[in-house]
């Protein structure tokens, strides 16, 4: 069974907003009460928060699909829609997010901090809201926007002051269950640790921690054995051990070989030239092991590495080791910039969406407009409303889009696409669609939407156009 999971796609849905309400006040002796329609509430946000006490990404593993819940919708009485309620998902220290392609959104480390994947929608108007001077008493209200739907990925990074490397079988468990509390698995044969192990050492008043990359092979950064899967494990850490096996049975195999093949992988894997390096000549329990230690021990010192003759089984040589690596953490905390107090800073998100564009699609014959306003009061347009509808070509004819159309060449009836492509919402165009309260009939309707639709009707002349071909075609191919 799985018991540790360090990268995971999660699908993560924001709470829609709630509608608005149409409503008018209705009570003995006040027959003109006016509009009392509520404003709907808010959706719920997906937050991603970091808690160190979550270790892994096991839960999304088993349940990726996460949803915020919906704003309720307005009432009468100007009763407005209670908000959906955020979804905060908690994270471990280190957790990396990305989109499909594979970039980065944001890189989570320190406990409480926060991303936002995924915003909830907004809530609609109600027409208590939307009255005005000329439209008293509205007969329709605004729908509420859907939310953010998002596929993200995330991947964890083990916050660790400390890396073990080596090939498997070097005894980099041994060594960290003998450092620390940690209890990994340990057994004779290569791959036997599967998954990162994580530790606390404590040497006199330092404390840091200690993991192990497991399956570090040649070719690793390419993907053989398991290194390829949790080299990210060491992209924190502060200094890079290698653990050396001087006791290894394998003839086509050394210490001095081992480390050339994984400083190899480990820049091909690239990013982790500057951390300080030590090398531990692990297994010198073994008279053979000693012998070969003392004969490689000058070469590597010649290379510029802090050597350690250690035996994790024996327990010989951890003191000096766990007060040197100590003492390099304490030297890379030292050499970090002071982090002050967290501040809250409020940054409203900048709004520009007045911007929009015009452009004629030949292929569908129509002009297609695009821009984050006209899309949204799209989205919020209750279209089995003749009034909202007419509220609709208000609002585009006061934002410019109507002198855009005329620039872009439109003329009376052309069809018109706000949307995006796949989902765009197509009306026929009439010219000065601005009116007066003169031009309102009853609650929810308008008389301006009564016309024929000449663009209409050629689109479906067109599709039929098309579908007569294809049935002749089709005649004859019978095959």
């Amino acid at each position: 069974m799985t018991t540790f999971v360090d990268r995971v796609e999660l699908h993560v849905a924001a709470g829609n907003g709630g509608h608005g309400c149409a409503s008018v006040h209705r009570e003995k002796f006040k027959p003109l009460g006016g509009p009392d329609g509520g404003n709907g509430g808010r959706g719920g946000d997906v937050i991603l928060t970091v808690d160190q006490s979550v270790t892994t990404l096991l839960e999304y593993h088993h349940s990726p699909h996460r949803k915020a819940t919906n704003g309720k919708p307005g009432e009468g009485g100007h009763r407005a829609g209670k908000d959906g309620q955020d979804l905060v998902l908690t994270v471990p220290d280190g957790t990396v997010i990305l989109d499909k392609r594979g970039n980065v959104l944001a890189d989570l480390v320190g406990q409480g901090t926060t991303y936002v994947a995924a915003q909830g929608g907004r809530g609609g108007l109600g027409n208590a809201a939307l009255a005005s001077a000329r439209r008293k008493a509205p007969g329709f209200a605004l729908l509420g926007e859907p939310g953010d739907l998002q596929d993200i990925v995330l991947e964890l990074k083990t916050v660790a002051d400390v890396a073990l490397v080596g090939y498997p079988s070097a005894g980099k468990s041994s060594l960290i269950s003998v450092l620390s509390a940690a209890k990994p698995k340990i057994a004779d044969y290569p791959f036997t640790t599967l998954v990162p192990n994580l530790g606390v050492v404590t040497a006199g008043s330092t404390v840091y921690t200690i993991a192990d990359v497991p399956g570090l092979i040649p070719g690793a950064s390419q993907g053989r054995g398991l290194g390829l899967e949790f080299l990210r494990h060491v992209e924190r850490c502060s200094v890079l051990v290698h653990v050396l096996d001087t006791a290894t049975l394998e003839s086509d195999r050394d210490p001095v070989s081992d480390l050339d093949a994984i400083e190899e992988e480990l820049k091909q894997y690239g990013g982790l030239g500057d951390r300080p390096r030590v090398v531990v000549l692990n297994k010198i329990d073994i008279p053979d092991g000693q012998d070969l230690a003392d004969m490689i021990r000058p070469d590597l010192e010649e290379r510029g590495y802090r050597v350690f003759e250690i035996s994790a089984v024996a327990r010989t040589g951890l003191k000096e080791l766990s007060f040197a690596l100590a003492e390099i953490v304490a030297q890379a905390r030292a050499a970090k910039p002071k982090e002050e107090a967290t501040r809250i800073v409020i940054r409203p998100k900048a709004v520009d969406d007045a911007g929009f564009t015009v452009t004629y699609d030949e292929h569908e014959d129509l002009y297609r407009v695009r821009g984050e306003k006209p899309e949204r009061w799209v989205r919020q347009t209750d279209f089995n409303n003749d009034e909202a509808v007419g509220y609709l070509a208000d609002r585009l004819n006061r934002l410019g889009v109507e002198d855009e159309l005329m620039k872009a060449g439109a003329r009376a009836g052309d069809g018109v696409a706000i949307g995006p492509d796949e989902n765009a919402v197509v009306f026929d165009w009439e010219p000065t669609l601005m009116a007066g309260a003169e031009m309102l009939g009853r609650r929810g309707e308008d008389h301006r939407l009564e016309a024929p639709r000449p663009a209409a009707q050629r689109r479906r002349d067109r599709e039929a156009e098309r579908d007569e071909s294809q049935r002749e075609f089709d005649e004859f191919n019978p095959f």
